[in-house]
């Protein structure tokens, strides 16, 4: 699949106010992308990027998980060539330990069906524009952590939805590439006890990426070597992932 370059272009980003989100539309203003649409539930909190008095900027209320709201972002942002599906959550805890499936079901309901529904509703925008849709993923999605097993699971779960998608949207020329980070310095990732990697350096990287038609994108050190260990030896990966629990 061709690559895209962000130089130009419509951007869509959802999740603007947790995680790289933020990274995402300023990186996209700064690499010289025609408009970026940010995205969060509450438009309130994208105050920051409206502070930068750009025209290129414009502001959409969006929780990934009401149809509705995803439609209607849909509707308003027709022009859109590149996708950002950043929206996440992670909330941790043990399964056994804690039977509580609230907390685990929205993850799977932003992480995997919000991702779906964005997909699902930009599929025709970008059929039209072309470009490419980018899915925020994670390496928990290669191999479960023990301490995060239902933000695995989901993040897994969107890894398999992204390979899916490839496969419908090749039709129609969209490049669809799935970004596995490891731990990004986030609110998100604040109690993570790992080396944590900036949000612009993730950002940019996945631009240069996308740029040259990469499908699977690993954006940091500790992704590339965590892949790596996978396709290596995959159960030792899994049971160094338990140390601890």
């Amino acid at each position: 699949m061709p690559g895209v370059s962000i130089k130009g272009k419509v951007v869509l980003v959802s999740g603007f106010n947790r995680g790289i989100g933020k990274s995402f539309a300023v990186q996209a203003l700064e690499m010289g992308a025609k408009k970026v649409y940010a995205t969060a539930r509450d438009e309130s909190k994208l105050a920051d990027l409206v502070a930068l008095n750009d025209d290129r900027v414009v502001t959409l209320t969006l929780d990934v998980t009401n149809q509705d709201q995803v439609n209607a972002a849909a509707a308003a942002a027709g022009d859109v060539e590149i996708l950002i599906n950043n929206s996440g959550m992670g909330g941790g805890g043990p399964i056994i330990g804690n039977p509580d499936e609230s907390g685990k079901r929205m993850e799977m309901e932003v992480n995997y069906f919000g991702i779906m529904k964005m997909c699902i509703a930009f599929a025709p925008v970008l059929k039209a524009n072309g470009g490419a849709i980018v899915n925020i993923l994670s390496v928990a999605g290669l191999s479960s952590f023990a301490f995060a097993p239902g933000y695995s699971a989901s993040k897994a779960a969107g890894r398999s939805l992204t390979q899916a998608l490839r496969v419908e949207l090749a039709q129609q020329g969209t490049l669809v590439s799935g970004v596995f980070p490891g731990p990004v310095d986030t609110d998100m990732a604040k109690d993570v006890p790992m080396d944590k990697v900036s949000p612009d350096s993730v950002a940019v990287h996945v631009y240069e990426e996308i740029a040259k038609g990469s499908e699977d994108i690993y954006p940091d050190p500790f992704a590339v070597d965590f892949v790596q260990q996978v396709q290596a030896d995959a159960k030792a990966v899994e049971k160094a992932n338990a140390v601890g629990f």
